[in-house]
């Protein structure tokens, strides 16, 4: 998947709140998400960023933001890693089993060859469109308070036509309106 392109269809069961949910790109109508991709369940950096994006889990829902999980594990692991780990007990967002892997393939980051997902980030606004990616490697976590940030600097974008976000920009912070007189200015 590319930026400003449209997150394929699909269908998939998640362990969400105790029960096994239907999820598809229908779910994605309407509302902000974010993909959360990481390679496999009972390892060791994954639980540390899916438990840190369950810490600013309200945070997110504030925002009116769905986060999903997601990985080639199926959805019986991921109930079995929730009812076994602290850590991830914590979470109450949707975890996606995709083990066809058709998912992970369909937005860019399966490792042919191991089934296993990359560390892959995508924000997807209320159309369906992907507004950012991160990926990174296997040994390097991600931060949700990074991706936090983020997420709002793609909804102040998309709220007001016109202006950008600079580096570092934090919410109620100052914005750019792009025009020739800035043009060598910065």
């Amino acid at each position: 998947m590319y930026i400003n392109t449209e997150v394929k269809p699909f269908k998939a069961t998640a362990f969400h709140n105790g029960n096994f949910v239907e999820v598809s790109e229908a779910d994605l109508k309407g509302k902000w998400s974010v993909f959360f991709f990481y390679p496999a369940d009972f390892t060791f950096v994954c639980p540390t960023e899916l438990g840190d994006v369950a810490d600013h889990y309200e945070e997110f829902k504030k925002l009116g933001v769905e986060i999903y999980s997601v990985s080639t594990d199926t959805h019986f692991t991921h109930k079995a890693w929730h009812d076994s780990s602290e850590t991830i007990g914590k979470i109450q967002y949707p975890m996606i089993g995709d083990p066809t892997g058709t998912i992970t393939r369909n937005f860019g980051v399966m490792r042919e060859g191991q089934g296993l997902a990359d560390r892959g980030t995508f924000v997807v606004d209320p159309e369906g469109i992907i507004q950012a990616i991160e990926i990174t490697a296997e040994g390097i976590g991600r931060d949700a308070n990074d991706l936090l940030r983020k997420v709002k600097a793609a909804q102040y974008v998309a709220a007001h036509p016109g202006e950008v976000c600079p580096a570092k920009w934090k919410e109620g912070e100052a914005t750019l309106a792009p025009s020739l007189d800035l043009v060598g200015k910065i």
